[in-house]
């Protein structure tokens, strides 16, 4: 691979991350009492909990919607990222990364 093909594939990546640093993923649990909202690159950006739905009396529900809404966003921004950077991924091994 030529220097201007790596530099050309390194630019590629590059612009992938920043795609993937822009965008937010949002997944609501418990039908809108929690939502999670986080980037491409995992990053988790802000969990909005609607009061109106919460009862105080079962926590553990709360808790629950939470970590599946959490979980969930998680698998959802690697399954994006993978399809993102999955054309890139052959020409990376020559770069030596």
């Amino acid at each position: 691979m030529s220097r201007f093909d790596q530099a050309k594939m390194l630019l590629q990546v590059k612009k992938v991350q920043k795609e993937l640093k822009k965008m937010v993923i949002t997944i609501e649990k418990g039908d809108g009492a929690v939502s999670v909202e986080m980037t491409g690159e995992q990053k988790l950006k802000k969990i909005n909990i609607d009061p109106e739905f919460i009862d105080m009396d079962d926590i553990t529900g709360l808790e629950r919607w939470i970590e599946e809404a959490v979980r969930e966003a998680i698998a959802e921004s690697q399954k994006i990222a993978t399809e993102k950077m999955q054309p890139l991924m052959g020409g990376l091994g020559n770069l030596g990364l």
